[in-house]
């Protein structure tokens, strides 16, 4: 049964691998200790089953609104609904700590992600025209109200 909790300094590794495998221009493994050691705003949810991390999702707590930095999940468990858990989870933390909105870029070709982002209640916000480096495909930025 997949959980779903805080990551921790412990899960870095594994995230990073996970990133490396999902992203065509990944953040590197010390913006993930970063993240767990120096960044205030930041809280990452890791999915685990038996030990094993299957994904994580990263977020900025900022004053009133979240911003979803980065949603990957391993290859070999996708169609789990696990993203969805994911960002679920995400939206149930970002309520707690008294969030306003949450917001994330996605890129306009990523539809299975853009689906999932509809189904939880985020709207189209606008665009950011070449905003991913490796291939300056444009981002779709969307919000849901929490």
């Amino acid at each position: 049964m997949v959980q779903y909790r805080k990551m921790t300094i412990a899960d870095v590794e594994a995230v990073y691998a996970i990133e490396v495998a999902a992203f065509p221009t990944p953040w590197t493994l010390d913006s993930f200790y970063y993240e767990m050691t120096e960044n205030q705003f930041a809280y990452y949810t890791v999915a685990e089953e038996n030990g094993e991390i299957l994904g994580f999702c990263g977020s900025w707590l900022v004053i009133d609104a979240a911003q979803i930095t980065n949603v990957a999940v391993v290859e070999s468990a996708r169609g789990r609904k696990i993203g969805e858990g994911l960002m679920r989870e995400a939206m149930r933390v970002a309520r707690e700590a008294n969030m306003e909105t949450m917001s994330l870029e996605v890129r306009v070709s990523n539809i299975v992600a853009q689906n999932l982002y509809y189904k939880l209640g985020f709207q189209d916000g606008g665009l950011r025209k070449g905003y991913y480096t490796d291939n300056q495909e444009d981002a779709l930025v969307m919000w849901v109200k929490l």
